[in-house]
């Protein structure tokens, strides 16, 4: 069945939005130009943005040939996005408006130790964000969490987040969604990290690249075509479980958290360095600065994470081929892991992606998340202009 008028309009709208955010101002000369629409469509298109308030004349084009062209660039206000991230240990938040301005950001410890206790932490690092906003709950248009794991539409739950406890359990769900509304949407941490990667990042303008996090835990997010790929079941990265490393695959640890996990974050290379004999190995980062100042047995924990590290990125690399693969999380941007683990795999595979450490901080999983719900959320507006059969 051919799309109806009011689809089509929709359509073309989300297009020449979606060029005008990406470039900041365009005319309509320029949005005819990159759209390949006729100037008319464009005009229509224009002038039904600026009449539902999404974009606005934002000065004129001057110093060339021919008349001063009218600039339009995103209204701002049309919205907010709130984003989480949930962590182990924090929890971050920040709300922005529509064209990617911070309003407000915060960061809270976690003191939870059950599901419900989380989302009631979520909740109160909200309403922070909301009153440094100055806005209500009402007026957030779209909401993204970040959070260990994947959906399971059969459970609806999460699930593949045994780190943090009882964030399984089915009516963890549905209280968030009670406490940000039922088109919360909840992306997995990794993934959305990748996703800032891609805007803000190492990522940028590569088509095909995988950000491979190494920290309390081991994810992956894997952009594919300049698209994340999320896979079948929405547990494409789970890296963590890939069967090798240095943990007895038996062990309660290997088979709740997956081998390689078990073995390669931070819990892993703290163990490790307990059996080199190090005494008091308070965290990864002092195994790492150990190993800076000459110390053979953090040289040797560090040396056998960058052989862990190597192993992943070239099982990676062996089934997708990726342009470029960037290491991030609080061990996988730590000093002198990069050389290491770029020297390791020279020595395992001919397929040599180039290799890069995040430049992105501790905010990267709401970075993406922000990029995520902005997206999202300039697709409600112009559904919701033409009606909800576009939604």
């Amino acid at each position: 069945m051919p799309a109806g008028p009011q689809l089509i309009r929709a359509m073309n709208e989300q297009l020449v939005l979606g060029l005008i955010r990406r470039a900041g101002t365009l005319s309509r000369a320029d949005v005819a130009r990159m759209s390949g629409l006729s100037k008319p469509t464009v005009s229509l298109a224009l002038s039904n943005l600026e009449r539902a308030g999404l974009v606005r004349a934002a000065g004129t084009r001057t110093g060339v040939p021919g008349p001063a062209a009218v600039l339009y660039e995103v209204r701002p206000s049309a919205g907010n996005v709130l984003a989480l991230d949930v962590g182990s240990q924090f929890l971050r938040g920040a709300i922005c408006d529509l064209a990617g301005t911070i309003r407000a950001n915060a960061t809270l410890p976690v003191e939870s130790a059950t599901g419900p206790q989380r989302v009631a932490e979520l909740a109160r690092l909200a309403e922070k964000l909301y009153a440094e906003a100055d806005v209500e709950r009402s007026d957030i248009t779209q909401t993204v969490l970040g959070s260990p794991g994947v959906f399971d539409p059969r459970r609806n739950a999460l699930t593949l987040a045994p780190a943090l406890p009882g964030w399984e359990e089915p009516t963890v769900l549905s209280q968030l969604r009670g406490a940000f509304g039922a088109s919360l949407m909840v992306e997995n941490d990794i993934d959305a990290a990748a996703l800032a990667e891609q805007a803000h990042g190492h990522g940028r303008g590569v088509d095909s690249f995988a950000f491979v996090s190494v920290g309390a835990g081991i994810g992956m997010g894997l952009v594919l075509g300049g698209r994340l790929h999320r896979g079948a079941r929405g547990a494409a990265g789970e890296i963590g479980y890939l069967p090798f490393g240095d943990m007895p695959r038996r062990t309660r640890d290997a088979r709740r958290l997956g081998h390689f996990e078990a073995s390669a974050s931070a819990a892993g290379i703290l163990r490790a360095a307990r059996q080199a004999g190090m005494r008091r190995p308070v965290s990864p980062r002092n195994v790492f600065a150990a190993a800076a100042r000459g110390d053979e047995r953090a040289a040797h924990v560090v040396a056998h994470e960058s052989v862990l590290i190597a192993k992943a990125i070239c099982a990676v690399t062996a089934v997708v081929d990726p342009e470029l693969v960037v290491l991030g999380g609080g061990i996988g941007q730590a000093a002198g892991l990069l050389d290491a683990v770029r020297h390791e795999l020279r020595t395992l595979t001919p397929i040599q992606p180039e290799l890069r450490a995040s430049a992105l901080g501790d905010n990267a999983v709401v970075d993406g998340c922000l990029a995520a719900g902005i997206d999202r959320a300039w697709e409600i507006i112009i559904a919701a202009i033409h009606g909800p059969d576009n939604a």
